[in-house]
């Protein structure tokens, strides 16, 4: 395939911010074939494929809406979307957390970010799937590939509309509005806006998503390990960026080399791809001890998940924070909460994204004369703090191995 793929924590780390590698992941879009083309010219305008001066631009725009004080005003729309989609299923006894929660969730806060109106959500939804798959699967069908196609250029006609809505003016604060007042600038190039609303949408539930389908599947997986957050809640933000590290959202980020260059000891050839897989850097036991084991309290190094360098995740604090409410009512408010032998286990279909796509959950419902662990959640749930978001453990990660290999 002639590509370098890179493992080790240092190397992709180091790679992740390395200036010569480039994130543009479709320079030549005659390359591509011809049903991807039209998703191809899209991704070519998103901030996560393009390299100063345009990244760190856009990124100035964008980022002004996901700065902590923005993201803890969410808290308490959060919490009543996570209460009222824990207090339906619990007359139940059982529910798919990625239909049920991990997939609605993030859709309404992104959505609620982009002021997108209810009744057009269903829709974006609907779009944005195929697109995630398309994304990180090279082995779709042609016919699946102009699906995707399709959904993004359905997805910019309608942002198109949504930011000339003259009749519904932005309400304050919101995505929509900055994008709005930046729309009214003649400098700025209205497609490049569009393209990056349809990158908050995507990537701003689909990344969640499947974070919290993955952390309730370990936990499921490791009871001990959630007896230990109910019983010690304070390690919430530990456990959080330990099943970030664990079993990580996104596995795989791109880059290019802009010309020949050394990586870990292996020379690197212009225009060659670098795969730099983050799933693997979490797993490096140079830096995370013991790598295989969920452990809440590791002396370890700084994960992959976000990324790294000037592409790390502008959501990382949002997705930190659904995480961290989401976990916490499902271990406090489900008694007996565990998976559903019947139903497998069913994943994405992606190289990038990671996540199961159905996870059936049992616990033991509320008798009618009897509310066991349903209760409503409380405001001040959730000791999360948006703006102290630590990593787990305090050790500088000490230089992994290398971890280069040709491909």
């Amino acid at each position: 395939m002639g590509a370098w793929i890179a493992t080790g924590h240092a190397v992709v780390s180091k790679a992740a911010g390395d200036p010569r590698l480039s994130s543009v992941r479709c320079p030549d879009i005659e390359a591509v074939p011809e049903e991807l083309r039209p998703l191809a010219r899209v991704l070519s305008r998103q901030m996560l494929y393009s390299d100063a001066p345009d990244h760190p631009r856009l990124r100035a725009l964008i980022s002004r809406a996901f700065t902590p004080r923005a993201v803890e005003t969410l808290r308490a729309r959060i919490l009543e979307a996570v209460d009222r989609i824990i207090t339906h299923a619990a007359s139940t006894g059982r529910m798919d957390i990625v239909a049920d929660l991990a997939r609605p969730l993030p859709l309404t806060i992104i959505c609620d970010l982009l002021d997108v109106p209810q009744q057009d959500r269903p829709a974006l939804a609907s779009w944005s799937e195929p697109i995630a798959e398309a994304i990180g699967n090279s082995r779709l069908d042609a016919d699946r590939n102009r699906e995707a196609s399709q959904s993004m250029t359905d997805m910019l006609a309608y942002f198109r509309e949504l930011l000339t809505r003259y009749d519904t003016p932005p309400a304050s604060h919101t995505l929509r509005a900055l994008v709005t007042e930046q729309a009214g600038n003649t400098d700025q190039d209205l497609d490049e806006l569009l393209a990056n609303c349809a990158l908050l949408l995507i990537a701003g539930h689909e990344t969640t998503t499947h974070f919290i389908g993955n952390a309730t599947l370990a936990l499921l997986r490791h009871p001990h390990a959630a007896d230990q957050l109910r019983r010690r809640p304070e390690l919430m933000p530990a456990a959080v960026e330990e099943l970030l590290c664990y079993d990580a959202p996104v596995q795989l980020m791109l880059r290019q080399a802009r010309h020949d260059l050394d990586l870990a000891g292996r020379t690197v050839s212009e225009g060659q791809t670098v795969l730099l897989v983050c799933g693997a850097a979490n797993r490096d036991p140079a830096v995370f001890p013991d790598p295989h084991v969920l452990d809440f309290e590791r002396p370890g190094g700084r994960h992959m998940a976000f990324g790294h360098g000037p592409h790390f995740c502008l959501g990382a604090a949002l997705a930190r924070l659904e995480g961290a409410i989401v976990l916490e009512a499902l271990l406090t408010r489900l008694p007996g909460l565990q998976l559903d032998s019947t139903e497998p286990q069913q994943w994405q279909r992606s190289l990038n994204f990671r996540g199961p796509t159905r996870l059936d959950v049992t616990f033991t419902p509320p008798s009618a004369d009897h509310d066991s662990g349903t209760q409503a959640m409380p405001t001040t749930s959730s000791s999360y703090g948006v703006g102290s978001a630590t990593h787990v453990g305090a050790c500088p990660a000490r230089p992994g191995p290398g971890g280069v290999a040709g491909a």
